[in-house]
């Protein structure tokens, strides 16, 4: 029984059944309820138009079925069960006379049976009710338009055959006695059973191995995979309340029912900044559904790089670029292809680097043929939007600044991958180092090493880590603090391995780089012509232009990448986009070509294509001159900003002091590096001032604030990477900003110890809003040093625990600047609360506590109180949302009533 009040109870989730399989499963549901006469055919056409929401369509059906009372509520339940089973061998009744007077009628009752019958012979039918004259072609041919799957025609059909009055409905009642009846599912055709099989041995065998950093070894992903924190992202005060933090979800759980920005929508995207792990993250996903262990909702997945699509010239269509692309069938390609167009919900296309692909986003030309070829942009772009397979899932990773608002009006959910936890790096290096005591060494030598601890939450860094343990432990490897220090320190570690034993001393130094000039020389060409031409995959042809050797392979930053088509030779990449812009970079740094000036552009670089550095950096740092095409100047000018950023502030490492002993020594001329650090230099420090220069005015009675711009964390990132403290100082003087906030910016430990080098040197009291990023235990850490200038601190939602709430304490013991700490929406639970508490006894600047919702129980809140027993400048403690019993806050509150509960 279902009664309507149980019925409107359960609405949202009836919503969400009828919305969470495909249009395909919804339209069998109106199939039964029409048969059945649950329906009227009013009811029926309301509920059958097109370009609507299934959201929209569904919610539609509830109101109607409610309105018929408590028999039209059982029977939706019914048909919704008879949907699910999706039977095949529906049976035609044996009181189903062809002959009979009212074959309109008949054809409703047994629809969702003839729907099935027609299912696989609907052209064919088609075809002949035209030839016999009971349609037109003009009718034929919308039923026949490829927008629809052979069932949605079948239906257009059937509805057709209601209204036309001239024999259509008894010819079609006598026709489909005549078609045989399906004896299974079109997924256990032999011609789709095959291609299942082929397509999971096909993705295991990809997937088995990780590739996406190394090529000189296999590792096995199942023993080196390690989970990364994946939080969803919504709309800001309105999926959410702001006090509550981003919600965080398993890769298992990438497609729950949570979090929808678009309920009719197919895409998820997945951001990360470059070496979070989206690559190692869709390759875990595939080796999960072919090992089918999970994500078996799906009979097909289909896995594409962006990258390498874009190397595709020739237009595609679905069926190319399924087949040719990615797996081909051995034999019934048409009937196997059919199958995915009429089930697509069972389908899932995954999407790689997103970021890479040359062309933006664009929701101007439609394409709705699966059949017909378009241009490879336009194919991806109508898959993304749903024009093209609608209802099969599409994933999608990308760096976040080539996510546009466009872009994510088609998205249902968004995730952003943050890399990994502490947690998670330990784990990493335990799996990468079986060998007794090794991975110990290296996780004591990080918790000792802040800075390089903190850049450890990049997988791409953790496996650097792992990869350089033996320099790092044993060779004089040094203490690297920078991504800068890190990349040439595994420069070196690759130069060391690729030499023989007794051509280099195994140490690391000038000679090491210098034996090996020409080698650094050819890939830093190749990385800086591929990055201004958008191009990261290499054929034979275009290395050979470059003088890429055997022995430049050889050296292992240069891999494999997977095919593009069939029948081509096997291109090279970069073994990281990272990696990409460091020798970028360098090439840059040690080549005779070189000129200041060109270098200069890099960091103003105001072309069309690089806007957004334009608007940051001063034009008065590159003089106006005539750019031949194919030169350096014109590639810088072309390069994708995100890539610009990050071989830019490779430079600016590159030119600290620090290095330029050692890049001097392979230049043989330091007067030339010397001049091209005061340059980089000069523009660093005037696009800080302009970017402060560039803040409003205050409100008069309040203080100056600064939201941050894009690219703000860039500069202070290259700042940090040259290490130059004069030059931090430069760039903060005269600042008068009250207020600087930060909020989902994506900080996390790196650009919070570059924060801290830079706004240590403010000469006023600062308050520093950084809600909702990823700071976590290694950030706060690497934010003490400007805690000191700080008068106010926010971190509502940023992993903070119990070690983090003590690195606070200890600061707070001494600190006379900080007035307001916000901590809510982490982890502290009763150790970290305790730790805060010993913190406090020593205080006597903060007023403001706010710890709102971090797990605290009594025992916690004890602690507390024993600290503002001695603490006479507290006023507030926050500790709303904590797990006290009404008998306990009331207890609490009597206690103290700075206690806010």
């Amino acid at each position: 029984m279902c009664t309507q009040e149980a019925f409107q109870t359960q609405r949202s989730q009836l919503v969400g059944l009828l919305v969470s399989g495909s249009l395909e499963g919804f339209e069998s549901i109106l199939d039964w309820l029409l048969s059945w006469e649950v329906l009227s055919w009013e009811d029926y056409e309301g509920l059958s138009l097109l370009g609507q929401p299934l959201s929209y369509l569904a919610r539609r059906l509830l109101d109607t079925v409610w309105n018929k009372g408590t028999w039209g509520c059982e029977q939706l339940v019914a048909a919704v069960r008879e949907a699910q089973t999706d039977c095949q061998a529906l049976e035609l009744s044996s009181c189903c006379d062809p002959h009979s007077p009212h074959p309109a009628r008949d054809l409703q009752s047994h629809r969702p049976a003839i729907v099935r019958r027609l299912y696989s012979h609907v052209e064919d039918v088609l075809n002949l009710a035209w030839e016999q004259g009971f349609i037109s072609q003009y009718e034929r041919d919308e039923i026949r338009l490829p927008i629809f799957t052979s069932s949605q025609r079948a239906r257009r059909l059937l509805d057709l055959a209601t209204v036309k009055a001239n024999g259509l409905a008894a010819f079609l009642l006598r026709h489909v006695q005549e078609l045989p009846v399906p004896l299974a599912l079109p997924s256990e055709d032999a011609a789709c059973k095959k291609y299942m099989s082929k397509l999971r041995t096909t993705i295991s065998a990809q997937s088995r191995f990780l590739s996406t950093y190394d090529g000189a070894e296999n590792l096995c992903l199942e023993e080196i995979y390690t989970e990364n924190v994946l939080e969803i992202r919504t709309e800001m005060g309105l999926a959410r309340s702001p006090q509550k933090s981003p919600a965080t979800l398993s890769l298992e759980e990438l497609f729950s029912t949570c979090g929808h920005l678009n309920e009719d929508a197919d895409t998820v995207l997945v951001v990360g900044e470059a070496g979070s792990g989206k690559s190692t993250l869709l390759q875990r996903m595939h080796l999960l559904w072919a090992a089918g262990r999970d994500f078996q909702e799906f009979l097909f997945v289909f896995p594409f790089s962006c990258r390498q699509l874009q190397c595709v010239a020739k237009p595609l269509s679905v069926q190319m670029l399924l087949f040719e692309h990615c797996c081909w069938p051995d034999f019934g390609q048409q009937d196997v292809f059919q199958f995915l167009l009429d089930h697509p919900n069972r389908v899932l296309l995954t999407f790689d680097g997103f970021d890479e692909f040359r062309f933006r986003f664009s929701d101007h030309e439609r394409h709705c043929s699966p059949t017909d070829p378009t241009s490879v942009q336009n194919l991806l772009f109508n898959l993304l939007q749903g024009n093209l397979l609608k209802n099969a899932r599409k994933v999608l990773t990308s760096r976040p600044d080539a996510v546009s608002a466009l872009l994510r009006k088609y998205l249902r959910l968004e995730i952003n991958l943050k890399g990994f936890s502490e947690e998670g790096i330990e784990l990493y290096l335990r799996k990468c180092h079986r060998e007794p005591g090794v991975a110990d060494r290296l996780i004591r030598l990080l918790k000792t090493t802040s800075a390089l601890h903190g850049l450890c939450h990049l997988p791409v860094v953790s496996w650097m880590v792992s990869k350089c343990h033996q320099e790092l432990l044993l060779h004089g490897g040094g203490s690297p603090k920078t991504s800068t220090d890190m990349y040439l320190l595994i420069l070196q570690h690759f130069l060391l391995h690729a030499s023989p034993p007794d051509s280099v001393p195994h140490s690391l130094g000038s000679r090491l780089l210098r034996g090996r000039l020409p080698t650094l020389l050819h890939l830093g060409r190749l990385a800086l012509w591929g990055l201004g031409m958008c191009c990261y995959v290499f054929s034979a042809k275009q290395l050979q232009a470059a003088h890429i050797d055997d022995e430049d392979i050889s050296l292992g930053f240069l891999v494999h990448a997977k095919s593009v088509g069939p029948g081509s030779t096997t291109p090279l990449e970069f073994l990281h986009i990272t990696f990409q812009c460091f020798f970028a970079a360098l090439y840059l740094v040690l080549s005779t070509d070189v000129s200041p000036s060109l270098l200069r552009q890099l960091f103003s670089c105001h072309g069309p294509r690089s806007s957004l550095l334009a608007r940051l950096l001063p034009t008065t740092c590159v003089p106006r001159s005539e750019r031949k095409e194919g030169s350096l100047a014109a590639l810088l000018q072309e390069a994708e900003p995100h890539n610009l950023q990050i071989m830019a502030a490779f430079l600016a490492g590159l030119l600290s002091r620090e290095h330029r002993g050692l890049l001097a020594e392979c230049q043989a001329n330091e007067e030339a590096l010397l001049r091209l650090q005061g340059r980089a230099q000069g523009c660093l420090s005037r696009s800080l001032h302009q970017h402060f220069r560039s803040i409003p005015p205050a409100v008069p009675g309040e203080a100056k604030s600064m939201h941050a711009m894009p690219g703000f964390l860039w500069l202070i990132r290259s700042l940090y990477e040259m290490q130059e403290e004069r030059l931090a100082r430069e760039a903060v003087r005269g600042l008068t900003v009250g207020h600087l906030k930060l909020t989902f910016c994506g900080v996390g430990p790196p650009e919070c110890a570059a924060l801290a080098f830079v706004l240590r040197h403010l000469r006023r009291p600062v308050a520093l809003q950084l809600d909702h990023n990823s700071v976590g235990d290694i950030g706060v850490e690497q934010l003490l040093p400007c805690l000191s200038v700080c008068k106010a601190l926010y971190l509502v939602g940023n992993d903070i625990g119990s070690v983090g709430a003590r690195a606070l304490a200890l600061m707070l013991e001494k600190n006379v600047a900080l007035e307001e700490l916000c901590l809510e929406e982490n982890h502290l639970r009763d150790e970290g609360v305790c730790s805060l508490a010993k913190g406090l006894e020593r205080n006597s600047s903060l007023k403001v506590l706010k710890l709102s919702n971090n797990c605290i129980t009594y025992l916690g809140a004890e602690g507390l109180l024993q600290a503002l027993e001695k603490n006479d400048t507290i006023l507030e403690v926050w500790l709303r949302g904590n797990t006290f019993s009404l008998e306990e806050m009331e207890r609490l509150s009597q206690r103290d009533t700075r206690l806010l509960l």
